[in-house]
């Protein structure tokens, strides 16, 4: 089985203890791809070192975060071009809108998002996005390029079946994590409405761990339980739904 852990923040401090032992442990549950996104420059070094340390099985992007989205977004900017120039990326992540955490930098949001997918699209590169109490807002850059051949990931994706419909139409594979698990999460209700050829899956780790480890860390080796849940769902063996997501992400990264 060879899965496919699309949304994964390895570099977190939450990972010093463990980082390696962690990473082994999701190889020794059949997840041999990791792609990390990027959340400012000050995670730009160790994400290249974890790439250094692992070259076949981990995969970059760079991109500014919009809950990092300050005053000085605009110098964070330029560290993202700079190393569009200098090194190899997969995609520029994870960028978008994030209303939950502070409304009052929502046009400068909103700007950065605006800048890097034009980035995407003058490189050839997918983009992966962030979005947190702002549908509204993604959709509203989003369907600003509306036919100009955007493609990418709706990182965990939390929406309505609409939404869903309108992010795929909009390139967008739908990244589907722990949340897919929760009782609460809602998605399980329609996923098995949507063509598997538009999910990819995804850990988000440390964050949003799956049943039965809701509210512990998270870890790249849970995307198994991720897949679990989508087989279930699709009414399809773990291996099939393995086998299409990665070659979903495939298609999304190029690699």
């Amino acid at each position: 089985m060879n899965l496919t852990d699309t949304h994964t923040h390895l570099y977190s401090e939450q990972f010093d203890e463990d980082r390696h032992a962690m990473i082994q442990r999701a190889m020794g549950a059949g997840v041999n791809r990791f792609f990390l996104p990027a959340i400012d420059s000050e995670t730009t070094e160790a994400m290249l070192q974890l790439q250094r340390d692992f070259p076949e099985h981990i995969h970059l992007m760079t991109g500014l975060h919009p809950t990092h989205v300050k005053e000085n977004y605009e110098a964070e900017l330029d560290h993202v071009l700079q190393q569009l120039d200098k090194e190899k990326y997969v995609a520029i992540g994870e960028i978008g809108v994030d209303l939950y955490w502070d409304q009052s930098t929502k046009d400068i949001q909103m700007r950065a998002f605006h800048q890097q997918i034009e980035w995407a699209l003058e490189r050839d590169l997918p983009i992966v996005i962030h979005c947190r109490d702002a549908f509204d807002e993604v959709f509203e850059v989003l369907e600003r390029f509306d036919g100009q051949g955007l493609k990418g990931i709706f990182h965990c994706f939390t929406g309505t079946l609409e939404q869903a419909h309108r992010a795929i139409k909009c390139g967008m594979k739908l990244g589907i994590g722990g949340v897919v698990t929760f009782k609460n999460g809602k998605i399980d209700q329609f996923l098995n409405q949507i063509d598997l050829k538009h999910i990819v899956l995804e850990t988000d780790a440390p964050y949003l761990s799956p049943v039965p480890y809701r509210g512990k860390r998270n870890e790249s080796a849970y995307v198994k339980l991720v897949a679990e849940k989508v087989a279930e769902l699709f009414n399809k063996s773990v291996e099939e739904i393995a086998r299409i997501t990665t070659s979903n992400s495939c298609e999304v990264f190029g690699v």
